[in-house]
């Protein structure tokens, strides 16, 4: 579930869904969608998958992989209300807002949930080296939901790219080029694999 990050390279299926798929050797279904927000208005447009709340369907999930807000931020607070928006999407502390809540709904099925951060500028003339400080603040947030249940994990990918390397992302500058989404795909695996590694039975 999520935005650009995780559907990028779909149609090549170098996507990151198609790597943790072809890592794993299990199947993924993957519901995000380009330009996706956790905080979505339009119904129709919503429920087509750019709500990436409503991108969730009950099941028996043995992993959610989520990701989201990016586009809250820099599509939808016209850099200027984003600590408005930032705290509806999750409040200092981790504990409310639409963010947890769909974690939550996930985790009461029984899944366990890996929220994905994002990529960070390399340095290189990305127009989102802007937002860095609200991308840092939200993936604190994000932190401390995670660290008040076992079965939620927050995976930091902002170290990934090298200063100075493109090579992570695609021509835009914003989006993973296909090193980079096989790159954040690895460590979704190696979290998962760590993670069964130290789960009894």
């Amino acid at each position: 579930m999520g935005d650009s990050l995780l559907s990028w390279n779909r149609a090549t299926g170098n996507s990151v869904s198609h790597n943790v798929e072809n890592l794993l050797g299990e199947p993924v279904v993957d519901r995000s969608v380009p330009g996706a927000r956790v905080i979505y208005g339009l119904p129709i447009s919503g429920a087509a998958g750019l709500n990436i709340t409503k991108q969730y369907r009950d099941g028996p999930w043995d992993w959610v992989i989520l990701n989201g807000g990016g586009n809250d931020l820099w599509l939808g607070c016209a850099c200027s209300l984003c600590d408005r928006k930032m705290g509806k999407l999750i409040s200092p502390n981790g504990m409310a807002g639409t963010i947890p809540n769909v974690v939550d709904r996930a985790r009461i099925m029984g899944a366990r949930v890996i929220y994905v951060g994002y990529l960070r500028s390399p340095g290189r003339g990305s127009v989102i080296e802007h937002c860095k400080d609200e991308g840092d603040e939200l993936e604190r947030r994000v932190s401390q939901m995670a660290d008040r249940d076992p079965g939620v994990y927050y995976l930091k990918v902002g170290d990934l790219v090298p200063f100075g390397d493109r090579s992570f992302h695609a021509f835009d500058m914003i989006h993973p080029s296909v090193k980079g989404s096989a790159a954040i795909a690895q460590r979704i695996v190696d979290l998962i694999r760590s993670e069964r590694a130290a789960t009894p039975g």
